[in-house]
């Protein structure tokens, strides 16, 4: 097979993996492995004029070059000679000054020039007299830009916020006479505003990775040749050659070939799998070693990967009650805190006290570290399979004490599944009548029918040509089979036809102990059944079952005890079949609802919120759709039709009900986070408003404890994913 394309895939570091207008790829695997590399390779490419930005991710081995478009020279291979330069260098080799058009890290720590600038005069204006004048000039500068917010505040809001009362702290601070306390004030503000912007944008930088790591090309093969195409120009069914070294690009099944893949940055999982013939894999996932070939289904932004991204990017996360709550208590407080600033400087005449005062504040550290919470929050969901739409979706999500089910395909595999033949006494074998009733119902696409011809198959039975033949919709098939009229299908169908059902006995035993012919049609627990007659004698039965997912026992199990839920099913199938399932899961009779439409699920669901429940609904059909808007949270699977999927505000990506548990499990947790920060952020400013308004309390101290219990409460927000990368660690060095 001949390869079109410029590079071979197999071609040693550094190649090109794609290239765009003003943007390249270059794959160089020994970015993996020398850390030491990879920032000389770094600071060399920023030096460059040319080069606009770079991006180099160590995990995937690459480098990712942003450039200004109309360069006369040949890009690729300047850019390639660049990297392969690197080589030669070491970590003492210098280079020039970095430039980069938006680096915004850059500008973060510049804001910290003129506060520091003032500290440093100002605590040299305690020796040298003359320096007061440039020191009070500094601070003032420094100070600026909180003027200019405070005065916006006041003049186009019409409000008091945060920023005048650190004005006014400021102001008092100074009218003691001290330059270097303002100074510091503002120096230590600056710093934890730094510190705490990092910090919430950690979890953003892992969902870039995601992103970069998502390959942009893909080679496929066409015509009899491997070609190389934009991963978005792949289409469903094409076959996609993945190489070592190589991102997957889209999403797809197996069809040839083994390999190690790292699925670490899509899900988290810190070990490999090995990808044979029928593995599902993922776009974004790296091919360690072992060459696979692939059927796509999904590509581009229809893969995980991207709706992950797309969703984490787009996920409002200021969005809950908690976040609201937090911004309207900041907003009330303000003007207590000027009252009680004013009443303390009544009495004592202590400006330093009244800078204490109005810095100190419960709230700050609780809006900054929400987000952060909850954008870590919903990156992890992320990464174990589960889609949540926002903030807010997780914050209720937490709170869940009522869960309703959809039946068929939400606690069933929705794929109808024929279980075994019964036998009359002295009728046709088992085998015969099988094969009849396939034989009879070959081509239609009822889904019962096609359970019969796919049971057939799997038993190695020859389908038999089918002469004349009538179908009658919900009822059932007349045909000619070997001559012979056969009759397939409901007990309704072959008593019309004249077929005695009545008095009859079968070859298993279970079938005579539960089921009467003479009183009731033969419905079994956990069967249902197709009828079959010859020549107009009853010959026996088909029978066949919605199974249970593997997953729906352990499921509603862990709901019901460890987190003491009230679990419902709902379901427009008949109140035999529902009570059989409500059984099998232990859902009590009361709470399983059957012969349900949408409006009636709809009305149940809307019932049990307004009975002050907070309920979540679990389906993934059409006719799911209105009760999914009328729950708090509906989840849906990715697999679920397109309008229950896009109306659900959690999808569950591996269409694997359990991962329920693991949301859940992780929204709870969140909450949790939320309530320490709380605590974190009221103890320690409500001590020091405390100290403040009655022995006195250094304003630089209340700074401190201001901003230090700010940034305690985001760094608290980023714990889970702390820990969970250095268990990922931990799993890699013991592996």
């Amino acid at each position: 097979m001949k390869a079109i394309v410029n590079q071979s895939p197999l071609f040693s570091p550094p190649f090109l993996i794609h290239a765009l207008p003003g943007r390249m790829r270059f794959r160089v695997p020994q970015l993996a492995s020398d850390k030491g590399f990879a920032a000389r390779l770094e600071k060399l490419l920023q030096s460059e004029d040319s080069i606009e930005s770079v991006r180099i991710n160590p995990w995937a081995a690459s480098v990712v070059i942003r450039y200004q478009e109309g360069e006369n020279k040949d890009i690729q291979s300047y850019f390639a000679s660049l990297i392969e330069k690197v080589s030669g260098l070491d970590d003492s080799v210098t280079v020039s000054p970095v430039r980069e058009s938006n680096n915004s890290e850059g500008e973060e720590w510049s804001n910290l020039t003129l506060p520091l600038l003032a500290t440093i005069v100002s605590l040299s204006s305690k020796k040298f007299n003359f320096l007061r004048p440039l020191a009070l000039s500094t601070l003032i500068t420094a100070a600026y830009p909180v003027a200019q917010r405070a005065i916006k505040s006041l003049w186009a809001d019409r409000k008091f916020n945060i920023d005048c009362l650190d004005l006014l702290a400021l102001i008092f601070s100074g009218l003691q006479g001290q330059l270097l306390t303002p100074s510091l004030i503002i120096t230590l503000h600056e710093l934890g505003d730094i510190i705490r912007d990092r910090t919430a944008r950690s979890t953003e930088i892992q969902t870039a990775d995601l992103l970069d790591a998502i390959g942009h090309f893909a080679w496929v093969e066409r015509d009899g040749e491997v070609i190389q195409v934009e991963s978005r120009a792949v289409e469903v069914g094409e076959i996609v050659v993945v190489y070592p070294g190589e991102q997957i690009p889209v999403d797809g099944i197996v069809c040839s070939g083994e390999a190690i893949i790292d699925q670490q940055q899509l899900t988290g999982e810190s070990m490999p799998i090995v990808a044979q013939e029928e593995t599902y894999v993922y776009a974004s996932t790296l091919v360690r070693s072992g060459r696979i070939r692939l059927v796509c289904e999904r590509m581009a932004t229809q893969t995980r990967a991207a709706a992950s991204i797309e969703l984490l990017q787009k996920a409002p996360v200021n969005d809950t009650r908690m976040a609201n709550y937090a911004a309207k208590i900041a907003d009330k407080l303000i003007v207590p805190s000027l009252i009680l600033a004013t009443v303390v400087l009544l009495a004592t005449k202590d400006s330093s006290r009244v800078a204490s005062i109005l810095t100190l504040d419960f709230v700050t550290g609780i809006r900054v570290s929400m987000p952060t919470a909850f954008l870590g929050a919903l990156n992890h969901t992320t990464r174990h399979g589960v889609l949540v739409r926002s903030g807010r979706t997780l914050e209720l999500l937490s709170e869940v004490d009522t869960v309703v089910f959809d039946k068929t395909g939400t606690l069933t595999k929705g794929d109808i599944v024929v279980v075994g033949v019964e036998t009359v006494e002295g009728g046709l074998p088992a085998e015969k009548v099988l094969q009849l009733a396939a034989s009879a119902e070959q081509r239609i696409t009822h889904p019962v029918a096609e359970a019969i011809a796919n049971y057939t198959q799997n038993q190695g039975i020859e389908i038999l040509p089918r002469g004349k033949w009538e179908y009658e919709m919900g009822l059932g098939m007349r045909a000619e089979i070997e001559g012979k009229t056969v009759l397939v299908g409901n007990q309704k169908f072959l008593r019309h036809e004249g077929v005695d059902l009545d008095g009859f006995s079968f070859t298993h035993p279970s079938i005579q102990e539960t089921c009467d012919l003479k009183h009731k049609s033969l419905i079994c627990e956990w069967l249902s059944l197709i009828y079959v007659a010859c020549e107009g004698k009853f010959q026996g039965v088909i029978q066949y079952t919605d199974p249970l997912r593997a997953e729906s026992p352990y499921l509603i199990n862990r709901l019901q005890q460890q987190y003491g839920m009230e679990i419902h099913l709902l379901t427009g199938d008949n109140q035999q079949r529902a009570t059989q399932v409500g059984k099998a899961l232990s859902i009590p009779i009361l709470q399983v609802h059957a012969e349900a439409f949408p409006e009636q699920k709809a009305n149940i669901v809307r019932d049990l919120h307004r009975s002050g429940r907070t309920v979540a609904f679990v389906g993934d059909g059409l006719n799911d759709s209105v009760a999914l808007a009328y729950a708090d949270v509906s989840i849906s699977f990715q697999d679920g039709s397109e309008v229950a999927r896009e109306t659900a505000d959690v999808v569950l990506m591996n269409n694997d009900l359990a991962t329920i548990l693991e949301a859940i499990a992780i929204a709870r947790e969140t909450k949790k986070l939320i309530e320490q920060n709380t605590l974190l952020v009221v103890g320690p400013n409500l001590v020091a408003l405390g100290l403040a308004s009655s022995v006195g309390l250094n304003p630089l101290l209340a700074t401190a404890v201001h901003n230090g219990t700010a940034i305690a409460a985001g760094l608290n927000s980023l714990r889970p994913l702390v820990i969970h990368q250095l268990e990922t660690i931990n799993d890699h060095s013991l592996s």
